[in-house]
Order: C-alpha cells, then structure tokens, then sequence
C-alpha cells in the first residue's frame, strides 16, 4: 500500500467519522420537528425488531408536529408503543390510519440534557476521527521501502487531516447545540 493510498483510505473514514456524526445529530431534539428524529427508534413487527422508515412514513407538516403514516395499517398499536417508549418524552394520538406526534415544549433542564447528549456524539465523533489517523500511522510504520522523511511528511498530512475533521465535528456540534438552546 502506497502513502497517498493510506491517506485517502483515512480521510474516507474521517469523512465516515463526520457523516455519522451528522445523522447522530438528527435524532436529537430540537426545538422544531424533524422526520429524522424517529430514526433510530426500532419497532417490534411481525416477530422481529425493524428500523421505523422500513415501518412508516414520517412528515412534519409543522414545526411542533410529527405526522406518522405506518404502511401496515394493522401494525399501527405497535408503532405507536415504539414511538411511546423509544425515551424521546413523547406522547403519540392515533388518529384512523396515522398516528400525531405533537412535541412538547422543552424546558430548560431537557434542553441541557440534549447538549449532553449532543456532547456524547461529537466525543464518538472525535474517538472515530481519532482511530481512522491511528490505523493509518500503523499502516505508515510498516511500510518497507519509505524513507523516514515520506513518513514523516505523510504523518503531518495525516494530522492535519485529522484537525480538520475534529473542527468540522466541533462546528456541528455548537450549531446543534445553538439549535437546542433556542427559545
């Protein structure tokens, strides 16, 4: 493996790293509806646990509203107690064939608990970011055949890649967390 194959091999899982950072932040609340904050709430269907977008559609026809449209409308009970129990504070209405997600107003103390939990992602974030630039110095140690100055060289490209993604995962991270903290 050549140096410029394992730097681009690292910035991939950096920019991996970054990305699921990203879809992290969309499953915690803010102070406005999100289809996506229903993601990584799982519903017991047909014997097995399944993903909530292979069980439903979401919409958020308004800034408090979640408007949740299961495709087997027999399995709609249980979509409601996914939604009930998935400890995100809310409080499902079935209503015929789809369910309303109003969103309570947050106080202040959840709004904290979110930054932590903002705060709790982007440290993933930095531990991902972290292991992507260790793998590759690893890889670069064991090159046969380097010189020490192309490995050295190679290991400041690699740290600064590394400082360019933790400041990106730091700048989702305040913006996530202004956007909680909004009133």
């Amino acid at each position: 493996m050549s140096i410029p194959n394992i730097l681009k091999d690292c910035r991939t899982q950096m920019e991996k790293a970054v990305e699921a950072v990203k879809r992290d932040f969309g499953s915690v609340r803010s102070g406005k509806a999100s289809p996506s904050m229903l993601d990584g709430v799982k519903v017991e269907m047909y014997g097995s646990m399944m993903a909530f977008n292979q069980v439903a559609n979401v919409s958020a026809p308004e800034p408090r509203l979640l408007v949740v449209t299961p495709f087997d409308k027999t399995q709609i009970k249980a979509v409601e107690k996914a939604i009930r129990e998935s400890g995100l504070g809310l409080d499902p209405a079935v209503q015929g064939a789809l369910i309303r997600v109003p969103l309570p107003s947050m106080n202040e103390q959840r709004r904290k608990e979110l930054a932590k939990q903002v705060h709790k992602h982007a440290e993933d974030g930095h531990i991902a970011v972290r292991h992507a630039r260790t793998h590759a110095r690893e890889a670069l140690k064991k090159m046969d055949g380097t010189s020490e100055d192309d490995v050295k060289h190679a290991e400041k490209d690699l740290q600064k890649a590394h400082d360019e993604f933790i400041g990106k995962i730091d700048a989702l991270s305040k913006a996530k967390e202004a956007e909680i903290m909004e009133v």
